[in-house]
């Protein structure tokens, strides 16, 4: 099929990443003879029109196994004018793709101005449907989701299935966040060129504000030169401040500003010898082993510190002190700025498998 198509006639829409539009479409068009396809319709980004006078279902199916760089593709049932009441007439007509289904929500994109939200059209579809149908409304988990795409004067609706609409939280998972609070990360610093030790610094922050660690102490053995513990320090804060400005702005929630410390590593452990402490080195047990262990000292305790060394390790009369000694991955040498995301990551996947139980 050659030549363009109006906005109407639309048989699928596919949304893509951002400046992928062409190359969906193209694919689309090679791959998919009998079609036409319009690349960022209204200058929208991230999304591909197609017409077809084939079956748009199976043309849809055939586009998802073929083409990898669509993210999401859905079958047009329904076009109507972005106006909310003939949006909501329009819903009704979809109630038979929902007579087998045990629970539903609508999910709703907005594009342009108009006198009513997303959540106007989620409700009142979602309304007229659940009585027409008596499917009940599940937000969380849907079996099924009447989808409403609307661009500028233009709506396009239709039925897709629940996995196509997977939420970064659900029913089975549990929330680690919190636990990361109790945790004091305790980092031997990273010295020599002033360069090479502030940009360890700010890797090592920002692995540290990106889980909102309680604490990040900083843990010198003997003297240091102040000249290269202030570029490390220096670093650790443009770290920590650039991971949350970030989460500032993105985060539901209001972001946990890791708080940092710098002390003597052997008066940190005679200091906190009554808390747990974690030392991670490869001496120790494989993170298998002991991750349930590890967990339980989180969630017992207020905090809990973990031992991370730098070029070198922690020192070895530091071991009969711990509650742990924990090999993160037997037979290699993790590197010092990624030690404490692995200890932490480690720590994530053992709280889990503990609430899970």
């Amino acid at each position: 099929m050659k030549g363009s198509f109006k906005l109407n006639e639309a048989s699928v829409i596919v949304k893509t990443l951002r400046n992928y539009e062409k190359v969906v479409a193209k694919l689309i068009e090679e791959n998919f003879p009998r079609t036409r396809v319009l690349a960022c319709p209204l200058n929208y980004s991230g999304l591909v029109l197609v017409k077809t006078d084939v079956d748009a279902e199976r043309l849809a199916e055939k586009i998802k196994v073929k083409v990898p760089e669509a993210e999401k593709v859905f079958p047009i049932k329904e076009y109507v004018n972005a106006n909310l009441d003939s949006i909501v007439k329009s819903a009704i007509k979809l109630a038979p793709f929902l007579e087998k289904a045990d629970s539903f929500a609508v999910r709703t994109v907005r594009r342009g101005r108009h006198d009513f939200t997303s959540i106007d059209v989620n409700v009142k579809v979602g309304a007229v449907l659940k009585d027409a149908t008596g499917c009940k409304v599940d937000l969380d988990n849907p079996e099924k989701v009447v989808f409403v795409e609307i661009l500028g004067p233009h709506t396009y609706l239709g039925v897709a299935d629940g996995k196509e609409f997977p939420k970064k939280k659900s029913g089975k998972k549990f929330e680690v966040r919190p636990y990361f609070r109790k945790v004091a990360v305790v980092q031997m610093p990273y010295l020599g060129c002033l360069e090479v030790a502030e940009e360890m610094g700010v890797r090592i922050g920002r692995e540290a504000q990106t889980f909102e660690v309680g604490e990040l102490v900083v843990a010198f053995i003997g003297g240091v030169k102040a000249k290269e513990i202030n570029a490390f320090l220096k670093g650790v804060f443009e770290g920590i401040e650039s991971r949350y400005k970030i989460q500032t702005r993105t985060y539901a929630h209001k972001p946990h500003r890791t708080e940092v410390y710098i002390q003597n590593l052997y008066e940190l452990v005679r200091e906190r010898s009554s808390e747990p402490v974690i030392v991670f080195e490869p001496e120790g047990k494989p993170v298998n082993k002991v991750s349930e262990k590890l967990a339980e000292l989180t969630i017992k305790n207020e905090r809990v510190n973990f031992l991370i060394g730098s070029r070198e390790g922690i020192p070895s009369g530091i071991f009969r002190f711990a509650n742990l000694i924990v090999d993160l991955c037997p037979g290699v040498t993790i590197a010092t700025d990624l030690a404490a995301a692995s200890a932490l990551t480690a720590l994530a996947y053992a709280l889990h498998e503990k609430l899970s139980k």
